[in-house]
């Protein structure tokens, strides 16, 4: 098997594909006056009708969730690779100045060095007890943006050209060190007692349509977790139900949680994911199929992600389909022009993660992500976290800029534009310091 060949899609740059002239014909609102009036899906309630009353139905009713997000949305992943194996390729306990041990792991999907590989980064809290929580998340531009740390291996494969970001002819150059550094404030997180552990996701799939022909997508069925037989003709076409690119790099996120569950330096009960824009639409599908996630924050995520789609404000399911057809499943096409028809919207989404804490993020400026329609689906998610004793978001109406909620749903909206900024890192570190420690032992 070829090693993947991962292509970079830098969305703060907003990149286009080739349907980009296509995309910007179809009309976008920003007029609340004019948001779909469409009622919303019933997490409570069965397909049939049926109420769910206690947490015991939920579990049920959770299962019907999900295979409607698999079959409608985003598609069904396979499971655990049968070979999967790792492989610490390098150590210092002296990285960023003493601070932290760095450790740089290689995730073997097939259980071979010259297969499809993740790359992890992996930073420790020196001083600290074994067992440490983590924070856990996808970049955007190779592990090596994350901090000007001049340890941290350059990536290898392909990516799309971003010279300001240090990428020329589709190689990270030395000045890619830390040129997303201000998005993860690593020695922040570090002190704070939390390990930091990231994964470029080009590493699982290159983000433009067909880069399902050399990722992940292209190795591993969507049943079983098997690897494809060497005898199989290669894949020309991918069926309407099997998993699109958020899928992946979903997938990608539990394979990085099979690996803590192996590192005693860390608790792996206690991940805490992040993602931003269309890495939080991975964390949020990534959480609610994966209940080994402790906590999961969504930053920015908008549509196919936190915001609700049925308000047909900002960006819309037709746009998302036209602009990005890779990161959905076939069948999701269907409802670009009848969102109504969804038998799930994606308050739906978020309740899948319950009764295990979760945290939506906007920014006031971004408008494109409906900091709104993202705030409504929280609230809509809290009757399920109810069920369960807890008190979902405590916040009856949309919060001011900055005002935080850190309630079993947590919420904040800031000011600025579509980004991560320290703000959402205070907020989200003081969230996971409440959360973690209330919860039992899984």
């Amino acid at each position: 098997m070829k090693p993947l060949f991962p292509a970079l899609f830098a969305l703060a740059l907003g990149c286009l594909l080739p349907s980009a002239h296509a995309a910007e014909a179809i009309p976008i609102n920003y007029d609340e006056a004019k948001v779909g009036n469409d009622p919303l899906p019933d997490p409570l309630t069965f397909a049939n009708g049926r109420p769910v009353k206690s947490p015991r139905a939920w579990r049920e009713r959770r299962q019907e969730l999900l295979e409607l997000f698999q079959t409608h949305v985003y598609g069904r992943s396979p499971g655990r690779p049968r070979d999967l194996a790792f492989a610490v390729t390098s150590t210092d306990p002296n990285a960023l100045g003493g601070l932290a041990t760095r450790k740089e792991v290689d995730l073997r999907l097939t259980g071979k060095a010259n297969g499809p590989v993740i790359h992890l980064l992996l930073y420790l809290p020196n001083g600290a007890t074994s067992g440490v929580p983590v924070m856990l998340g996808l970049n955007f531009e190779g592990n090596p943006c994350v901090n000007p740390d001049p340890g941290i291996t350059l990536p290898t494969a392909w990516m799309r050209d971003h010279k300001e970001a240090g990428i020329v002819n589709n190689r990270a150059t030395e000045a890619s060190r830390g040129c997303q550094a201000s998005r993860w404030n690593v020695e922040k997180i570090l002190r704070r007692g939390y390990a930091f552990a990231t994964v470029y996701y080009g590493d699982l799939e290159p983000d433009h349509p067909d880069g399902w022909k050399s990722g992940v997508r292209s190795v591993f069925p969507a049943t079983g977790g098997r690897t494809v037989a060497k005898s199989r003709e290669p894949i020309t076409a991918l069926p309407d139900d099997a998993w699109g690119a958020i899928g992946a790099w979903a997938w990608g996120l539990s394979r990085v949680v099979d690996y803590l569950e192996t590192d005693h330096a860390v608790d792996a009960r206690k991940v805490v994911l992040m993602g931003h824009s269309r890495l939080g639409k991975t964390a949020l599908w990534a959480g609610a199929q994966d209940e080994r996630f402790a906590i999961v924050i969504s930053n920015n995520s908008g549509e196919g992600g936190a915001a609700l789609a049925r308000r047909d404000f900002g960006e819309n399911v037709r746009r998302i389909n036209t602009s990005f057809p890779h990161w959905f499943n076939g069948h999701f096409k269907r409802y670009s022009t009848n969102v109504a028809a969804l038998p799930v919207d994606q308050h739906e989404l978020i309740a899948l993660t319950a009764p295990r804490p979760i945290y939506v993020a906007s920014a006031e400026q971004d408008k494109w992500a409906d900091p709104r329609g993202e705030f409504l689906s929280a609230q809509a998610a809290s009757p399920v976290y109810r069920l369960f004793g807890t008190d979902g978001l405590a916040a009856p109406e949309w919060p001011a800029v900055h005002q935080p909620v850190h309630s079993t749903i947590g919420y904040h909206l800031r000011a600025g534009a579509h980004d991560v900024l320290d703000y959402d890192w205070d907020q989200w570190l003081a969230f996971a310091d409440k959360h973690l420690p209330a919860m039992k032992r899984r």
